[in-house]
């Protein structure tokens, strides 16, 4: 790492660098930024700049707070929409304990771990997500939300006004080395949708976390509100983040087999299998917000249940085709996930679910061959088919009694998530809805 190290140096004292911002995410995935001078950053490669944990949402206990945040010397980027004459970077950084081992509240360190374990058996984890996120007039949640525009999926129009603003952002995000494979507008009013190009699964967490931030900049300069929370409106599909992926060996995509009738390895689906297996487990990860299960198990692009199927978009995880020739790029698509994740946490979960299936040789059930959004649930029960947790709390359940979760996410994740998940949900049960009283105010 000291080349690129020296390479950063280099480039901020020839950019003429004013400002680094120090990047990482707390247990929930909200990003958390300090700025530094370019006379601090070579100290903070080598001794990171420590900071009170405590502060943050899942770090340390206030009695052990002290933590270092460490800079990764590769993450680094110039920042486009900074003044061109005070230019500032952005770069992530892994969370230390003062004596240099990592953090065990760190997500980003979760993900590391998870991909040394796939490295170990000779894998790279790969991943490219599809983010759906909303516009909206205001941000304010006393008021109702107004779509800035009218427009279905895939519309190009004039009442597509947020267009030009979709096409800044993919500009901006490929300003910074985040390159975008597709961009259009979704089925829902004011929805819209990046599909960034496939990657190493952490250099692809960092860049969610950066698109994340670009849509609601470049929004908030037009007095504009952008919200990638699960479901902001009733009676339109919400916002997932499905999530395509594979394993290589190298150059080889562990995920095909030119024998197989569908082009399948044995290791993809036994990855699949694991997915299936543990789907309901790690669900509260995927999926962590109350309003996530507002989205889940309705239809409209979501999952209900547990189950996978080729080119079969109600499915769980699906097969998608591949077009000939391009074998290489055979995946597979999670589709639960929303874009509200904490991508370190959400990457890791599905990555251990589908080694899990590899250990233990899962073996792939039948795939589903009917329309699961149209499938009733005792339908689905009588085939065996089981649903996906339909709310926080019952989440939250299956996630505390799984020991493959607990081992992914570390003690001190594992024990913070659920205990703070589960006051999330207490104050939501105890909360009086606009439902509620719209329906029985005058009734009863």
């Amino acid at each position: 790492m000291e080349p690129q190290k020296d390479y950063v140096l280099r480039m901020v004292e020839e950019r003429g660098v004013r400002l680094i911002r120090l990047w990482f995410t707390d247990v929930l995935g909200q990003l958390k930024s300090v700025a530094i001078s370019p006379a601090e950053l070579a100290d903070a490669f080598d001794e990171g700049l420590q900071f009170d944990g405590s502060a943050i949402d899942g770090f340390s206990r206030v009695q052990e707070s002290d933590v270092l945040a460490v800079p990764d010397a590769a993450t680094f980027e110039l920042l486009p929409w900074a003044d061109p004459d005070e230019p500032s970077g952005r770069i992530f950084c892994d969370i230390c304990n003062p004596d240099g081992t990592p953090f065990a509240g760190d997500p980003r360190w979760v993900l590391r771990r998870a991909l040394a374990k796939a490295a170990d058996r000779g894998y790279t984890f790969y991943a490219a997500p599809e983010v759906e996120f909303f516009y909206f007039s205001h941000g304010d949640p006393n008021q109702p939300l107004v779509p800035v525009d009218n427009a279905s999926y895939f519309d190009l129009t004039t009442v597509d006004v947020a267009s030009p603003l979709r096409k800044r952002t993919i500009g901006m995000l490929e300003a910074m080395g985040i390159p975008v494979e597709y961009s259009f507008h979704e089925d829902s009013p004011s929805q819209h949708e990046i599909d960034l190009r496939y990657t190493e699964a952490l250099s692809m967490a960092d860049n969610v976390m950066t698109l994340r931030l670009v849509v609601r900049k470049l929004a908030l300069d037009r007095n504009l509100h952008a919200t990638f929370m699960p479901k902001p409106l009733n009676g339109v599909q919400g916002s997932g983040m499905h999530t395509h992926m594979s394993l290589f060996e190298n150059d080889v995509n562990a995920f095909y087999d030119a024998d197989d009738r569908y082009g399948l390895s044995k290791t993809a689906k036994s990855f699949i299998a694991g997915l299936l297996v543990h789907a309901r487990e790690i669900t509260a990860i995927t999926n962590q917000l109350v309003n996530s299960y507002k989205r889940l198990g309705v239809g409209d692009e979501a999952p209900t249940f547990v189950s996978w199927a080729r080119n079969n978009r109600s499915a769980l995880v699906r097969v998608p085709m591949v077009k000939a020739g391009k074998e290489s790029s055979t995946r597979i698509e999670y589709r639960a996930l929303d874009s509200a994740a904490n991508p370190y946490l959400a990457f890791s979960a599905v990555l251990a679910a589908g080694l899990k299936g590899l250990e233990e040789g899962y073996e792939l059930p039948a795939e589903a061959a009917t329309d699961l959004y149209t499938t009733s649930r005792d339908e689905a029960h009588a085939t065996g088919l089981l649903e996906l947790p339909m709310s926080l709390s019952e989440a939250l359940d299956e996630l505390e009694a799984s020991p493959l979760m607990a081992e992914v996410l570390g003690e001190h994740i594992h024990e913070w998530f659920l205990r703070n998940k589960r006051a999330e949900y207490s104050q939501y049960r105890q909360e009086v809805t606009s439902f509620e009283l719209r329906r029985y105010l005058n009734t009863w």
